[in-house]
């Protein structure tokens, strides 16, 4: 796999790109803790629960308001991959997927396991956050997927029936690759859903998505990250139910005023993964502000921590960190690890070769994002 040349980044394009990745992350992470208080809950009741508008703020769950669920998890792990597969990339070795894949077995090591295994000089200072070691409703294809050190394919993928949202949830990180070229993103996001999720439209939406964040990290309109991400997918076999969902988001802005029904037409009220998409890109379209799109976003009878989790990345991504509400920011959890990471990866790529490259590389960083 080869990229484009790196950006050159002045001190001005680095702050946006950070401020971008910041946005991401963190957007996902607190429309994933906003929707986690209506899982299992349908919007009949939540109507009943907290009004006409159904949930407008955090409420409670896993024991506490700002929890994020599995969504987060995986793709702080996910974030971790990337990061990884650029640090080995000095060594010659250079396949971002077997990264990625590693990665999310050290995420899948912390669904099993009380706590972090010191013994592992693998684990890295991710692996060492003791709060990411909570079980928070995995998709059970993850789960199955990163059952064993088997890295699924394309050719061979795991799970093949498997058609929900784990894969995509987790597949914003690879559209912050700002350097690439679009298919090249598509290309990885699709990869490394496979490795858990096998149904054409999992991984296609896991691509498609991946796109559309890129193009919005690369300061292009929703709409024309959309038409990208289209674009992108047509070549891949049974990108059908993808490329519709994507227009039928599209098409839904002109159709009315935003409310939660139009939101569930576009299939928020199933797991499935390109219904996931679909109303993701409509909250990133209609929603007047970030509080605004999330909250259309996470009113429906579906998985709501899905549907918040993306909608919040592209919401984060185009508008930037600042634009997210604070009082939500402020009572996320694990929101130091989340900018932390944000941070780290931003380094990364604008400053990597200042970090591990041959002639002074940095003890602590290779410490952070061992090679091994």
């Amino acid at each position: 796999m080869t990229t484009t040349a790196a950006a050159v980044w002045g001190r001005t394009e680095q702050q946006d790109f950070r401020a971008r990745v910041r946005g991401c992350l963190l957007g996902g992470a607190v429309g994933d803790a906003l929707g986690a208080g209506a899982h299992g809950r349908t919007l009949a009741a939540l109507r009943e629960t907290h009004g006409p508008e159904g949930l407008t703020d955090l409420v409670p769950a896993y024991g506490r308001r700002g929890a994020v669920t599995a969504a987060t998890q995986m793709t702080l792990f996910t974030v971790d991959g990337l990061i990884r597969a650029q640090v080995r990339r000095d060594t010659g070795a250079w396949h971002p997927p077997t990264d990625v894949h590693r990665a999310h077995l050290r995420w899948a090591a912390t669904q099993r396991d009380w706590g972090p295994d010191e013994r592992r000089p693998d684990l890295g200072w991710l692996a060492r956050q003791e709060w990411l070691y909570a079980r928070r409703d995995p998709a059970r294809a993850c789960l199955a997927g990163l059952g064993d050190d088997v890295l699924g394919t394309l050719g061979k993928p795991k799970n093949p029936q498997a058609a929900d949202s784990g894969a995509l949830v987790r597949s914003a990180p690879f559209g912050l690759l700002v350097g690439w070229e679009p298919q090249l993103v598509c290309r990885l996001a699709v990869e490394c859903a496979a490795q858990t999720h096998g149904a054409p439209a999992a991984y296609l939406a896991a691509g498609a998505f991946a796109v559309v964040v890129h193009g919005l990290a690369r300061g292009d309109s929703v709409e024309g990250a959309v038409e990208t991400a289209s674009e992108r997918i047509t070549a891949h076999a049974g990108h059908e139910p993808v490329t519709e969902a994507l227009r039928a988001a599209l098409t839904a802005v002109r159709e009315g005023k935003p409310d939660a029904e139009r939101v569930t037409a576009l299939g928020a009220g199933e797991d499935r993964a390109e219904g996931q998409l679909a109303a993701a890109v409509y909250g990133a379209l209609v929603g007047e502000d970030v509080r605004h799109g999330l909250r259309l976003a996470v009113n429906h009878d579906g998985p709501s921590a899905a549907t918040g989790a993306l909608t919040g990345a592209l919401l984060g991504t185009l508008h930037g960190e600042t634009a997210l509400p604070p009082a939500w920011l402020a009572e996320l959890e694990g929101r130091g690890t989340v900018l932390e990471l944000a941070d780290d990866f931003a380094m990364e790529m604008t400053q990597g070769p200042a970090l591990h490259g041959p002639s002074d590389p940095s003890p602590g960083w290779l410490t952070r994002y061992p090679r091994d």
